[in-house]
C-alpha cells in the first residue's frame, strides 16, 4: 500500500529539487563574482592591412585611393 507514503515521497522529492536549485544558483553566483573575464573589449580583435590579427585598433589613414 503506497497510498499514505505518496505525500511523504513527494515532499522529499520537492525538498531535494529545491536544495539542488539553490546549490546551482549559489554556484552560478560564485562563478559570476569570481570570473576573470574583462568584458567585451577583451574579445575584440582587429585585422590590419596585411591581414594579421591584432589587439590594437589600427590607425585611421586618410590617404585617398584613386579608382580607375
Amino acid at each position: 500500500m503506497a497510498g499514505p507514503n505518496n505525500s511523504y515521497i513527494k515532499k522529499q522529492k520537492t525538498e531535494k529539487r529545491l536544495k539542488k536549485r539553490k546549490e546551482k544558483e549559489a554556484k552560478k553566483q560564485f562563478r559570476k563574482e569570481n570570473s576573470p573575464g574583462g568584458g567585451f573589449e577583451d574579445m575584440i580583435a582587429y585585422v590590419d592591412k596585411f591581414g594579421n590579427i591584432t589587439k590594437e585598433r589600427p590607425a585611421e589613414e586618410t590617404s585617398e585611393q584613386v579608382s580607375e
